[in-house]
């Protein structure tokens, strides 16, 4: 069969983009299609494929403002042609899920998440001032709509998590085909030795759903060291409110990244996420998570034996999980072992088993 891959954008490598690595994999003879492409910005696998843009890579300044230009992205993902293609696989946290397929095509979404900023985080993007209400909320009813009109152009959904499994059924009215976690690299993160001046750690963009403000201040009321590690725009307000026990280390290397994991004393999750690699990441460097009872984590998190959950947003209830993630003892073992099941060799498995049977069905 003849496949195209269909990713929103390459901009950076993240969770969506381990995923696309594997597919690439999978598939090294497929075409890419994307809406923006930065080159030298995803990982060499990426890079080696066939990469198409939309329009949209020649629009001013693309690669640093390619967010300003959401408006413009159903036009644009519908502008792709994917004539001769029998195959389809989106990779969609955007619009990617809205390409037109070619008649007869299968087309299999793995979708990491509905849209968000058009969907229920409105604020957390845009803000609730006036301005956001009088531009950016029209451009947002429109993305709903046009959103949930191209529901049907996929055959099938591959949700993340349960948590998007249910975002799926409840803004798309679609039921999912099957549940398949994004790969973690177990082969990179592995356990080492703890630090001696022990400490917790925050591994995140900052930005407002991520919820960092929380965490700021419950350590504000404790002794315990916090180490946080991201950029995002809230950096500076972060930094400046945050009292001496907490450290911004911003971007740091992969390598560095591992040392941190494999020192702290636990990770914390302090914001809803739709999957959330951070806490199966430290997992399987030995380090449980801390994790508020509630979208992602729910699957990542195995209460007590690989983390602890704490029940509210609030500074009262993450004390209460940090004095509980403190007194309780963790097998490293299992910990390591727990993350496997979301090793890139298991999503490797479960991906290209789905793919096989879809594309089975429809030949039959």
């Amino acid at each position: 069969m003849r496949v195209a891959l269909v990713h929103d954008w390459l901009t950076g490598l993240r969770g969506g983009e381990k995923v696309l690595e594997v597919l690439c994999e999978l598939f090294p003879e497929a075409t890419l299609y994307t809406l923006v492409y930065v080159k030298g910005t995803v990982n060499d696998k990426i890079e080696a494929m066939p990469i198409r843009t939309a329009f949209t890579q020649n629009l001013p300044a693309a690669s640093h403002i390619y967010r300003w230009y959401l408006p413009l992205y159903p036009w644009a993902i519908e502008s792709i042609k994917l004539d001769g293609f029998d195959l389809v696989i989106s990779s969609s946290h955007c619009v990617a899920k809205g390409v037109i397929p070619p008649k007869g095509a299968v087309h299999i979404c793995y979708c990491h998440t509905p849209m968000r900023y058009v969907w229920d985080r409105f604020e957390d993007y845009f803000g609730n001032g006036l301005a956001a209400k009088m531009f950016y909320g029209p451009i947002a009813t429109k993305l709903r709509q046009w959103d949930a009109s191209t529901v049907d152009r996929v055959d099938y959904f591959v949700a993340n998590s349960r948590y998007v499994e249910t975002r799926i059924n409840n803004y798309y009215e679609r039921d999912v085909s099957s549940v398949i976690p994004p790969p973690v690299d177990t082969d990179f993160f592995v356990p080492g030795e703890r630090s001696t001046k022990p400490y917790y750690l925050i591994v995140s963009a900052l930005v407002p759903y991520k919820r960092i403000e929380l965490a700021v201040e419950a350590f504000r009321t404790r002794s315990d060291l916090l180490w946080i590690v991201g950029t995002g725009p809230l950096a500076k307000q972060l930094e400046h409110n945050a009292p001496k026990n907490v450290r911004f280390l911003g971007w740091v290397s992969p390598e560095e990244l591992l040392a941190l994991y494999q020192g702290a004393r636990a990770c914390i999750l302090p914001g809803v996420e739709d999957f959330g690699i951070v806490p199966l990441e430290a997992q399987a460097c030995g380090v449980p998570t801390l994790a508020l009872r509630e979208g992602g984590a729910l699957d990542t998190v195995n209460e007590g034996k690989s983390g602890i959950f704490f029940d509210k947003p609030t500074v009262a209830s993450l004390n209460h999980g940090i004095d509980k993630i403190a007194s309780t003892r963790f097998d490293k073992a299992y910990l390591r072992q727990w993350s496997l099941h979301f090793s890139r060799e298991a999503f490797r498995d479960r991906i290209s088993n789905f793919i096989e049977t879809c594309a089975a069905q429809r030949i039959s």
